[in-house]
This record gives structure tokens, sequence and C-alpha cells, in this order.
């Protein structure tokens, strides 16, 4: 009797058997862990019990009768911790976990004189290990675990079979000794040390060996789990492999941009991201400006008076700092020797490494100038007699020495009639003199009437009054001039 009420108080369900197959007496325990009240709805004798509960294995395998372990007890077999699933009759699903072990209590002479079935829940145990199961298969980061006892592989993620291309059964069925993923740790004695003791192992670089003789760049990191019981490391991975291509192809980029940096024959430089400073030089601006690398770069362009003056220096500087990339600007830059160039300046913002940067090109234009100044200085010098020059070629010069780049907003229709006839003769090549007797004026008129037009179109010569009628369609061979009036000079 006081065993019994020891026994009624143990958490372990506990199942009497007589050797005739009879249900003798179960604890609160057991009969709660099948769900009934009584031991007449477990069963009277062993094939009640069978017959109202439905086992399994854990690969979904049914018992057969005589694997059943209240049929084991029978036979008098020791065994221990036998797992099985249980599940009410005519239910596909089993409602329990159970791991069960036996015992037989002999009398004297050693005949068996009770079977004892010993029963454990290990229902939310293995519920446990079904979520962490479906986890570590779902996850995509890519994972093994080894058991630290033998250091063999009992788990292996589709994230793994899919970073390296191993087979997962070929990875089961081998060792870390086989495939060993510490192998090129960035800290492989760390690494091993903390393995052999079952502690956390760091994050770190390692190179993993693939099947196919190449290696993969990874972060790896080890965390000591328990899994039945049984002591193991989960290793788990982050691939680095598209980071290592991708800083290849930036540093192969930067590589051939440098290259082609160095050996342009446009002077160029590589600059701060507020414009302040150069960081790099190529050959040509070298040669173009005078100042060796060394001496012009990693200091403030103020202290070098590279731009001409300093209000040149800030509107570009200001240019840059307001992100606003410089275009063809015609500038003029000081060289070592104190001379002057004129050049054409263009900006492109770049990176380089993590570092914002601002690429200078600048090429030489002072021949170019010189040419254009010699031109206009010799239009100047033809243009002081243009007896000998027709009128067309005039009109050609005028608009060479001043271009008409954007037409003003005046028309034709805010000349007077007058000046509109004054407009025509000037077209014509007539002089001021020429004009006052066709128009039979005064030359103190025409004057007049030629600042009144000069003053409404924004020209102060004659060539340059010509090319503006011209480039609006009016040659002034088409007008025909009035009836001479006399008019009284002003």
């Amino acid at each position: 009797m006081h065993l019994r009420q020891i026994i009624a108080g143990l958490d372990e369900g506990v199942i009497l058997i007589d050797p005739d197959q009879s249900i003798l007496w179960a604890n609160k325990a057991a009969l709660g862990m099948h769900g009934v009240v009584s031991i007449e709805d477990l069963g009277e004798t062993v094939d009640e019990y069978r017959d109202r509960f439905q086992l399994r294995y854990r690969n979904n395998h049914r018992l057969d009768s005589a694997d059943y372990p209240i049929e084991r007890v029978m036979t008098g077999e020791a065994f221990s911790e036998v797992v099985v699933e249980v599940a009410v009759k005519g239910e596909d699903q089993p409602r329990w976990v159970h791991q069960v072990r036996s015992l037989v209590l002999t009398d004297d002479k050693d005949e068996p004189e009770c079977l004892v079935m010993i029963i454990q829940d290990v229902s939310a145990q293995f519920e446990a290990e079904d979520r962490f199961e479906q986890s570590f298969n779902a996850n995509p980061a890519p994972a093994v675990i080894c058991r630290l006892c033998d250091l063999r592989f009992v788990k292996v993620n589709q994230g793994f079979v899919d970073m390296t291309g191993h087979d997962r059964d070929a990875v089961l069925a081998r060792t870390l000794y086989d495939i060993d993923v510490l192998d090129h740790a960035e800290q492989r004695k760390l690494a091993k040390d903390r393995l052999a003791e079952g502690k956390t192992i760091p994050q770190m670089e390692a190179e993993l060996a693939l099947p196919d003789g190449t290696t993969k760049l990874v972060i790896l990191a080890g965390q000591p789990i328990d899994m039945g019981e049984q002591p193991c490391m989960l290793f788990t991975f982050a691939d680095l492999e598209p980071r290592r291509k991708a800083e290849t192809a930036l540093r192969h980029s930067e590589e051939r941009f440098m290259r082609t940096f160095s050996l342009a024959p446009v002077a160029l430089a590589i600059g701060t991201l507020d414009g302040h400073r150069l960081c790099d030089v190529n050959e040509a601006f070298t040669d173009l400006t005078g100042y060796a690398a060394a001496e012009i770069t990693d200091r403030p362009l103020g202290d070098i008076d590279l731009w001409e003056t300093a209000a040149l220096r800030h509107d570009l500087e200001g240019e840059i700092e307001a992100g606003h990339p410089i275009r063809d600007r015609e500038v003029r830059i000081r060289l070592k020797d104190g001379g002057v160039l004129d050049c054409i300046v263009s900006t492109e913002p770049i990176t380089l490494g993590n570092d914002a940067c601002v690429l200078w090109a600048m090429r030489d234009i002072t021949t170019r100038k010189t040419s254009e100044r010699e031109l206009v200085n010799a239009i100047e010098a033809v243009m002081q007699d243009t007896s000998w020059l027709s009128r067309s070629i005039m009109e050609k010069l005028a608009r060479i020495r001043t271009p008409q780049s954007e037409p003003t907003g005046v028309g034709l229709g805010e000349l007077t009639q007058r000046e509109r006839e004054v407009l025509a003769l000037i077209c014509r090549g007539l002089d001021d003199k020429s004009i006052a007797r066709t128009l039979d004026v005064s030359a103190n008129t025409v004057r007049n009437h030629v600042a009144r037009i000069y003053s409404k179109i924004g020209v102060n010569r004659r060539n340059a009054a010509a090319a503006w009628a011209r480039a609006r369609g009016f040659d002034g061979d088409s007008v025909v001039i009035g009836t001479p009036n006399r008019e009284i000079a002003a």
C-alpha cells in the first residue's frame, strides 16, 4: 500500500501488469498521459490497451503488435528509452510522445511477479525539436550541426547544400575531419579550441573547400546546442563571395581608371569634394602647370594660387560645393613660373573606394585665344579702310568681330520710316555724307538718326548695325527710299 502511494505521486507514469496480461494498476500520471481517468478506460488487458491506442515510431512507421512496449514488457524484455508516438484509436494524428522503459519484479524464486512499464511524456520536448527542425531546414542561412562526441555531422540544411554544392546525404555520412569547415578560418586555433571546449566560436572569415576543388569566402560562427541530450555545435555561415567578386571588380575598375588617368594626354587631377585640395594629378597636369605632384597635392589650392584670381577660385569652389559640375568653363590658371595660361576647365563627380571626389580636366587654349586676338586685330586694321572691300565681305567681317549670338528683343517695327531708310542705306554701304545727299538732309541729321538706331538696336558700329538688320532678313536693297524731304539739324 505504501509503495503504491509513493508511485502514485511520481511525475512518471507507472503501469503494473500481471504476467497473465491483465493490467493491475496505473498511477494518475500514467492515466493522464493516455487521456483517461480509470484503468477501465486504459484497458483491463494488454490486448484491450493495444486495441484502444495506436503507436508508431517517430519516422511515422506503425508498430507491429509484438513491438508495443507493453507487449515487450510481457515477454520480460528489459529496455530503456523507447520513444513512440501515441494516438487514440480512430485518430490519424498522435496526441502524445512517450519515452518508455521496462522493469521486471521477481519473487523469491526469481520468477516474474509483476511487470512494470514506466512512461515519461516527452511531447513538449519533441514539439520543440520539431519546431527547431522546421526552422533549421527553412532558414536560408547555410548551417550544419556537428555532434561534439564524435564530430559527426548530424544535420545540414538546404542553404548549406545550395551554397557549397555538397550532397546532403554525403555530408551526413562524414565528420568534421572530412569536411573541415574550420580548416582555413581566420582564427583557426581559437575556433578549434572553442570547439574542443564546447564553447561559442566567434564570427570570423574562412575559406570553405567546395567539392569542385574551388573555395568560397564566408563568415562562420559556432553556437553550442543540445540535441537529444547530446552536446552539439551549430555552425552558421554567411556567403561573402558576392562581396568579394564586387570588391575585385571594383578594384579592377579603379586600376583601369588610374592607368587611364596617368596616361591621358589631357591634364587631369582628382580633388576633394569641396574643391579645396587636389589628391592626385597626372603627368600631363604637371607638364602643363610646371608643378611636381608632391608640390601641389594635399595642399589648399588657395596656398598655391593655381587660379589667376581669388575671385575665380571662390567661384569655382562654390560651384563644386554646391554639387554643380563645371562644363567647358574658360579660366586662366597661374603656372609655377608665374606665367598665365588660358584653359578650358570641366569637372565630374566620381567615387574612388569609399571616397567622393571630383575629377578636374584642363585643356590649354592659349594658342587658340592668341589666334583669335590676332584675327580681331587684323579685322580692326582692315576695317579702318573699307573702300576696297565689298559690302558682303564687310558684313561678314563685322559678324566675326562682333558676333551676334543672341538677337536682342528690339524688332524692325520699333524703327521709324526715316530710321528704316537710313538703316537700308547703311546696309548698302553708304557713309553719312552719301546718305545725307540721297535723302537730301544735312549730315548732322543723318548722324542723329544713326545714333538713335544704334541706341534702339544695341550696337555702336555701322557694320554691326548692318549685321543686325541682315540677321532679321532686312538687307536694304528692297527698301524704296521716299521722296526727299529736307530736314533741319537738331
